[in-house]
């Protein structure tokens, strides 16, 4: 290549370099139309309408619905009968007939003693031959096992061993009998029988083999400690046959009459006196689930706690095995609309006379007429409507909303020749009523609360009915509020 060419060569790329350096990348321009418009718009008001619900409080509803409270009427009392002990008359070993629970009569035979121990020697080198149950036998078996199969608790085991006990005593007795009847057939040259003595029943009562040192506990002498279960454990005692005792040792029980007491501890003196005044109440034992009603009295006993003492005159024997029992108030309960504390309110009110008040059938709609002052300055009266949310029987008056009332105004009678001017409130308690869409207080008489619930009155004139929705918190609600939820 010629040193021209070279010349020309490099001009022409120095020129083509330049070219380049001045190229400017181009931009499209926005091009806007209607849809992304409305499509931002409606974005932006979504995202508005979000944040706004999450910083809102929202308003949650409560069907209304019949019920009552359940209160706590479940205690645990202390059993206090007529309780004699009997002590034997003659050491040896002692051997009952007499079932626990058996009623006897004075003079029938309960147990008897084998004073040397020579009696069971003496059947055994006899052949007694096979005993088979009688009907009757069996039907005290059967019985036991019924009973103790209904008032089983899992949660007090302990009364598994008493069973076995009461199970034990009863196959001991059809045995005894078996052998008292070959007693009479032992040759009395024996001697065997000049060593066997019998012991009556020195009156008439129900047979009962356990002792515990409550026996002459009276209502008024019962304190905190005698529901000590621990304690009471380590005290009580089972008489069981085949057993030595010693002369003047405690052989049985004989409860001699039917009135008997059930001990409760009570939360209060209030709570004590409250139910005294029922003097009698309708009580269920847990045990069995069996009725019965009782007659009331309250004590203040030494200890400083509080205690209500239920008398019954039956059903001592069904229960004479046990020296507590659990049993349950059977009291007359309020029952009406149930509804939560939470959702219950207090409200002010105007009061006015029924005179000044036009009620428009029960909605809860009525109208005022009201004076007020013209542009010109004549003084003119006219009809509103108001809301009523109460009405006073005793003293005549309106629970009027404020609505269109303020402090000061002057009410006509419909004649318009006396005047009323509002001033006075009162509080009314209630509920925000949502079944419109908005809340609407609704006034409440409450028969019965406890910490959770409260128990209303059904279908009062400017209540609530069963099935209405309530605001469930009333501090999240206001006055004629529109729920979107």
């Amino acid at each position: 290549m010629s040193l021209e060419d070279g010349k020309l060569a490099a001009r022409t790329g120095a020129g083509q370099t330049g070219r380049k350096n001045n190229i400017k990348k181009y931009r499209k321009p926005l091009n806007l139309n209607i849809g992304m418009i409305i499509f931002a718009v409606i974005f932006v008001y979504v995202v508005i309408c979000v944040i706004l619900y999450l910083q809102t409080g929202h308003i949650v509803r409560y069907e209304v619905k019949k019920g009552s409270l359940a209160t706590n009427n479940i205690y645990r009392g202390v059993v206090i009968r007529d309780e004699t002990v009997v002590n034997t008359e003659n050491a040896g070993y002692v051997n009952y007939y007499a079932n626990e629970g058996e009623r006897v009569a004075a003079h029938d035979l309960v147990y008897i003693v084998d004073e040397t121990g020579r009696l069971n020697e003496e059947l055994e080198s006899i052949s007694l031959g096979e005993n088979a149950l009688s009907e009757k036998e069996l039907l005290e078996f059967r019985s036991e096992l019924v009973n103790f199969s209904h008032s089983f608790d899992r949660e007090d085991y302990a009364g598994v061993y008493d069973f076995k006990v009461s199970l034990g005593n009863t196959v001991q007795k059809l045995a005894n009998v078996n052998m008292l009847e070959s007693i009479e057939r032992i040759n009395t040259g024996s001697g065997v029988a000049n060593v066997v003595s019998r012991s009556y029943s020195p009156d008439t009562g129900v047979v009962s083999y356990w002792m515990d040192g409550y026996e002459d506990l009276q209502p008024d002498q019962v304190t905190e400690d005698v529901f000590d279960k621990k304690q009471y454990e380590d005290r009580k005692m089972q008489f069981l046959g085949n057993t030595l005792l010693e002369r003047g040792d405690a052989a049985y029980k004989l409860l001699t009459n039917e009135k008997w007491s059930v001990v409760i501890p009570v939360e209060s003196s209030e709570r004590s006196e409250e139910l005294a005044e029922e003097q009698y109440i309708k009580v269920r034992f847990l045990k069995n689930q069996y009725e019965s009603w009782s007659e009331v009295r309250a004590l203040h006993n030494a200890d400083g706690k509080h205690y209500l003492q239920l008398t019954f005159t039956n059903s001592m024997v069904t229960f004479s095995g046990d020296r507590f029992l659990e049993i349950e108030l059977l009291l007359n309960e309020d029952t009406g609309l149930k509804i939560p504390n939470s959702s219950i309110v207090d409200k002010e009110f105007y009061l006015i006379p029924e005179a000044y008040v036009t009620p428009e059938g029960n909605n809860g709609k009525g109208q005022v007429l009201k004076q007020y002052v013209m542009e010109n300055g004549d003084v003119s009266s006219k009809l509103f409507e108001i809301s009523i949310y109460s009405y006073d029987q005793s003293t005549g008056e309106y629970y009027v909303g404020a609505g269109i009332l303020d402090e000061g105004n002057i009410l006509l009678k419909e004649d318009g020749q006396e005047t009323f001017m509002v001033s006075r409130r009162a509080t009314l308690t209630g509920v925000y009523n949502v079944n419109n869409g908005y809340a609407d207080f609704r006034q409440i008489n409450i028969l019965a609360q406890n910490d959770e619930y409260a128990i209303v009155k059904a279908n009062t004139q400017y209540g609530l009915n069963v099935y209405d929705y309530i605001a469930l918190n009333a501090d999240s609600v206001h006055d004629d509020q529109f729920i979107n939820d």
